[in-house]
């Protein structure tokens, strides 16, 4: 009598079904990641992912989390390999840490700072912890910038009303700071995220013979512009 075969037991198929998302991403993009494709690619039952992800947007909620925190390590990794007191080193190490990170992993960086997936809205209070926390580096070095006296800004657009409560919730999980470094620190992040996000789409303008140089001469212009030595 033949025994039947018995399926292969994936050891923590949680991780296996973001990797085979993240690989479903890379090939079709992410408005046609499919449950029951995964499924299909582990050689499991569709009920089988179910358990772990109850439909598409859990398990795309669980991988912008894991982006966010992923990207929010290089940063952080980045700001504390700088030794000594300088703080603009360690605002050039986080600028190129960000580009390095988008580079090694275009899909996550897409995921979250790129164009918005269709008929899916990030559930706020599940992402904002790791969202937050992913941009801490860079505020906390303008912040200690701005303590040192050493932020070369008098005025500045309010943030709306609307949005403030948002910045307080923020402080929350990305570290306590004023405002004005908060509001700072997303305007630098705007400007460097405009020439990755050119990068990565193969756009980027031809200066120098790679992004290398427009990038250096951005973070150069960044610093300049908004701190002294």
């Amino acid at each position: 009598m033949v025994r039947p075969v018995k399926k292969k037991q994936i050891p923590n198929l949680q991780e296996a079904i973001k990797e085979t998302a993240w690989k479903q991403i890379a090939e079709f993009g992410t408005p046609a990641l499919s449950l029951r494709a995964i499924a299909r690619e582990l050689k499991i039952t569709a009920p089988a992912i179910y358990n772990y992800f109850p439909d598409r947007d859990a398990l795309v909620t669980a991988l912008i989390i894991d982006a966010y925190t992923s990207f929010g390590d290089s940063q952080i990794e980045a700001r504390d390999a700088v030794k000594g007191d300088n703080d603009l080193a360690r605002l050039l190490a986080i600028g190129l840490a960000y580009r390095n990170w988008a580079h090694t992993h275009p899909q996550r960086y897409q995921l979250i700072f790129g164009t918005p997936i269709p008929g899916y809205e990030a559930p706020k209070m599940e992402v904002l912890p790791s969202a937050a926390r992913s941009l801490s580096a860079l505020v906390s070095i303008v912040e200690k910038l701005r303590v040192a006296g050493k932020l070369k800004i008098t005025t500045f657009p309010r943030v709306k009303k609307e949005y403030q409560e948002s910045f307080e919730i923020w402080k929350k999980y990305g570290g306590d700071a004023d405002l004005l470094s908060m509001s700072v620190a997303m305007i630098i992040w705007s400007r460097v995220h405009g020439i990755v996000s050119l990068e990565i789409a193969n756009n980027l303008p031809p200066f120098g013979s790679n992004g290398d140089e427009l990038y250096m001469y951005e973070m150069n212009s960044i610093a300049k512009q908004f701190f002294t030595e």
